[in-house]
């Protein structure tokens, strides 16, 4: 290989011996060595191109032999994200900087420091992209896998990887251009550091909020989440080092900050919608005053509802064994007794539990809740077993409608705000 590169250079230097010649002739006296630097910068960068698209053309052409992702999915990544281009620019440069002195040997030594800086800089910049394009990979890499935590991840640290690499390079840079010391630069910036972590603050909360998120797979793109503090119920779109976007269900975009994924009370209904169920969970307010005993004859009248009349014949026959042996058995206070109340929450209940469009394996549940001043809240508690929001409302709607309709049937009152005469 060292032979090789000798023999380059040798050739490059016969070239350069009669291109000097030939420009040194052609150029108008006394400015031959601006000639001179322009042929010599202009020869550098097309010997660049010409190597850099060889390599690209040869590296680029042997990838594309790995191109089932299944089976390699770290090349598959690779070749995505143009790591290839990278690894294609250092080689060139990389020539360059071993052949630069080949050309116009003895002539234009001042312009050896440039070049060589030039150099030296295009590395790093070449290097700085290959970073990137390394992020770029990962993120590749755990798409192709399905691992979205991962992804999510690789989001939140590419952020701020490449704000940490942009200063470190910019540093990097400025070092080789002008030949100083790293520690000069980094030294005189202790005194800014506090304000560099004001200034970041939101970057550093971030960044261990997409951390916290990835490890604890709590959330990821796609999730369908509600945010109470911000009334926001949607899927979310991305997330990204400072801000994440939920796509909600009226057709709008909301931006938080990310790290409010951290310190805010967050619903993650993925679950509810990947099992295909949805929670009812509504209330009906009764009036107190409506309730009463039921009488036998109310009793008979409701047995005629085919959801209860078995309950109610069982109950009555429960009831009526246990006055036998109760003093003043004729009030109706003494012993247990049936409520319009208690035998509608029975009815409500077996509803739920024979209509088709409830879940059975979730759980089915009406009960009552703590009075308020609007009356004595009566729930039901129950999941549906289609999860889309429209046929919800449906089902959901179907169900209150039946039992509002079917509470004058127990001679129940629902309280509502009366309007103003």
């Amino acid at each position: 290989m060292k032979d090789e590169i000798k023999d380059t250079k040798s050739f490059f230097q016969e070239i350069s011996e009669q291109l000097y010649i030939y420009v040194s002739k052609i150029s108008p006296s006394g400015t031959d060595w601006i000639f001179h630097i322009i042929v010599k910068i202009g020869l550098l960068i097309a010997i660049f191109l010409l190597f850099d698209f060889i390599f690209k053309l040869i590296i680029n052409y042997t990838f594309r032999f790995f191109h089932n992702e299944n089976k390699f999915p770290v090349l598959k990544s690779v070749y995505q994200s143009r790591i290839t281009n990278s690894v294609a620019h250092f080689i060139a440069l990389s020539f360059i900087a071993s052949m630069h002195e080949s050309i116009f040997v003895g002539a234009l030594t001042k312009t050896t420091i440039f070049i060589h800086r030039a150099v030296n800089l295009g590395m790093v910049l070449i290097l700085a992209g290959m970073l990137y394009r390394s992020l770029t990979g990962f993120r590749y890499y755990f798409t192709i896998k399905q691992d979205y935590y991962k992804v999510m991840a690789i989001n939140a640290i590419s952020e701020t990887v490449k704000i940490l690499g942009i200063f470190i390079f910019t540093v990097v840079s400025i070092c080789v251009v002008f030949g100083i010391k790293g520690t000069t630069i980094v030294g005189s910036l202790g005194a800014i550091t506090a304000v560099l972590v004001l200034v970041f603050r939101d970057t550093i909360l971030g960044f261990v909020t997409g951390i916290h998120v990835a490890t604890s797979k709590s959330l990821k793109v796609g999730d369908w989440i509600g945010i109470p503090k911000y009334n926001i119920e949607g899927n979310i779109l991305d997330i990204s080092l400072l801000t994440t976007k939920i796509a909600n269900f009226d057709k709008t975009i909301s931006s938080i900050p990310t790290y409010d994924l951290l310190t805010t009370e967050i619903k993650n209904l993925q679950v509810m919608s990947e099992s295909n169920t949805r929670r009812i969970k509504k209330s009906i307010f009764f009036n107190i005053n409506s309730f009463k005993f039921l009488n036998n004859e109310e009793i008979e009248r409701l047995k005629e509802i085919n959801l209860i009349s078995d309950y109610l014949n069982n109950k009555t026959s429960e009831i009526n064994q246990e006055k036998e042996s109760i003093n003043h058995k004729d009030k109706v206070i003494n012993g247990r007794q049936l409520t319009n109340v208690g035998v509608f929450r029975y009815y409500a209940q077996k509803y739920l539990e024979n209509d088709p469009e409830i879940d059975k394996e979730s759980a089915i549940m009406v009960r009552q809740l703590e009075i308020t001043t609007q009356g004595l809240p009566m729930e039901v508690y129950c999941f549906t077993n289609d999860s889309n929001w429209q046929r919800f409302e449906e089902i959901q709607a179907d169900i209150f409608d039946h039992l509002l309709v079917a509470s004058k049937e127990f001679d129940l009152q629902i309280m509502q705000i009366g309007l103003p005469k």
